[in-house]
């Protein structure tokens, strides 16, 4: 890499290492499904099967609902499953709606995988139990510093300072 033209923000960064931290959990996870010959399966779709299991076929939007997403984020989430062949649309309850279902492949390894979201949860408990505070705590407290005033009022007041904003 060459040296910066310019100083560079991106080098400072106080959350990075907790995004490479989740990475590299989830890359764990990708493992898990890989030495249990699960192949192409995202550990970021698992959410969204099991929720179609346990509750059955779902419009894009109910399904959004019901995992705490936008309707165009899961839309997008729901093409790239449906392109790895784990859910299907089918025609909804009138003819313009669609419904979002589970394919024999998915519905072949749905316990396994809620095997792995329970194991996964565990193994997520027992570190917070190693560690002097819980990352479970660390993002209540954030929420309750949210509530106290907004992450985009912190950044406005910032920029507000800041003669390169302006």
């Amino acid at each position: 890499m060459t040296e910066p033209q310019a100083a560079d923000p991106t080098q400072q960064s106080l959350w990075r290492p907790l995004r490479r931290l989740q990475a590299s959990m989830d890359a764990d996870i990708a493992r898990i499904y890989s030495e249990g010959q699960i192949e192409g399966l995202k550990p970021s779709f698992v959410m969204e099967l099991l929720r179609l299991h346990a509750y059955g076929p779902m419009s894009i939007r109910e399904l959004a609902e019901s995992v705490d997403r936008t309707h165009s984020a899961l839309s997008q989430k729901v093409a790239a499953m449906r392109a790895a062949g784990w859910v299907q649309t089918v025609a909804g309850d009138d003819a313009r709606s669609k419904k979002v279902t589970l394919t024999e492949k998915a519905r072949s390894v749905v316990d396994r995988l809620a095997a792995e979201w329970r194991a996964t949860e565990a193994a997520i408990a027992e570190i917070e139990e190693e560690i002097p505070y819980p990352l479970s705590r660390v993002v209540t407290d954030i929420e309750q510093a949210l509530e106290r005033k907004s992450f985009h009022d912190r950044i406005a007041e910032k920029l507000a300072q800041d003669s390169a904003w302006h």
